[in-house]
């Protein structure tokens, strides 16, 4: 509201009555306009960590000559992608081939739009906010698809029928993970899913399986080591993005990172209490919410960075068998569990 007044005073200083609806409208713009800027700085500085992590583990500085610390690595990489050259393949379809990182960065984005970082800080507070965060994710694979086919070469076509592959073998298994948490808080809204767990967060509980299953499953979704057999290197060279250079290949990997941390967010607002605190005592009550949930975040990207580091890569014969033979019996067996749980035991 503090905005859409901004608006309307704005304009009513030059003269011009300004709308509700178009105040309204200029109000979401910038609040996303503003959440997408802060997303991209923060993009960079997880690449980094990531970097960094990595370097820790193999005993080496990682980045560290560019800006102090090597801090501005990362965008000192990104302005040398967007001034490149973007090399098209003659025979590639250039229309997809251009479509294709545009689809999948924007998806990315599109699925913040739903997630709450404090209380009523979210872009788009709604009911079915679980439902719209699955579909977007969904379409995902799709700018894999696609930037692997109108590449036009069998490298990039052989991984992304891969990544197809292993995007729905592991959604799979999360659909059902995010079923046992919807019986559980009895509600598709992810603020109202932070509320519910007031109290005891669902980690603490009979969901504990269900996020171990959905934080690998996030690894493969996301395709992170020890899953990255989409950019198997000595087998695809390097994966369905082979062919793509510059600002294309810099939107393929903005898409990537951004995905990361959405699931480092979902895995903290399904099982960890989102923005709230570990305990509802002062000290902890006393720091805001944002604070929390920006913590829960980095803990998780932590672990993926960890992950990648120590975690050595799986077969794809592997990568399948855990996801249809171990995860999804699993999550099917926790979804009657949980059914079972909320039915007899909690009050009603």
């Amino acid at each position: 509201m503090a905005l859409i007044g901004f608006w309307e005073w704005l304009f009513r200083g030059i003269g011009i009555h300004l709308p509700f609806g178009w105040s309204w409208t200029l109000s979401q713009v910038t609040i996303i306009a503003a959440f997408q800027f802060a997303l991209m700085i923060s993009v960079a500085l997880f690449i980094l960590a990531d970097r960094k992590i990595w370097a820790a583990v193999q005993m080496r500085k990682g980045p560290n000559v560019v800006g102090p610390y090597g801090l501005l690595q990362t965008f000192a990489d990104a302005f040398k992608f967007m001034f490149k050259e973007v090399i098209l393949p003659s025979s590639a379809n250039k229309v997809i081939f251009i479509l294709a990182p545009m689809v999948t960065t924007a998806l990315a984005f599109a699925g913040w739009a739903v997630v709450p970082l404090q209380e009523h800080w979210v872009v788009a507070d709604i009911n079915v906010g679980i439902l719209y965060l699955f579909a977007v994710s969904s379409l995902g694979v799709y700018g894999i698809i696609m930037g692997g086919w109108a590449s036009n070469s069998k490298y990039p076509f052989l991984s992304a029928l891969r990544a197809a592959a292993q995007m729905v073998s592991y959604e799979v298994s999360i659909g059902f993970v995010i079923v046992t948490v919807l019986l559980f808080a009895g509600t598709l809204n992810l603020s109202e899913i932070v509320r519910q767990q007031e109290h005891r967060w669902f980690f603490f509980g009979p969901l504990l399986p269900m996020a171990f299953i959905f934080f690998v499953s996030a690894l493969a979704e996301t395709n992170r080591p020890p899953f990255d057999l989409v950019e198997a290197e000595s087998e695809l060279v390097a994966g369905f993005f082979v062919e793509y250079s510059a600002t294309p290949f810099l939107l393929f990997f903005l898409g990537e990172y951004i995905s990361v941390m959405l699931m480092c967010a979902m895995i903290s607002i399904l099982f960890f209490g989102g923005w709230l605190p570990p305990f509802g005592v002062w000290p902890f009550t006393a720091v805001p919410g944002i604070f929390w949930m920006i913590g829960k975040i980095l803990f998780f990207f932590f672990l993926f960075a960890m992950v990648k580091a120590i975690v050595p890569r799986y077969r794809y014969d592997q990568l399948m068998r855990l996801g249809w033979k171990v995860f999804l019996p699993t999550s099917l067996i926790w979804v009657v569990v949980a059914a079972v749980w909320v039915t007899f035991h909690l009050p009603r």
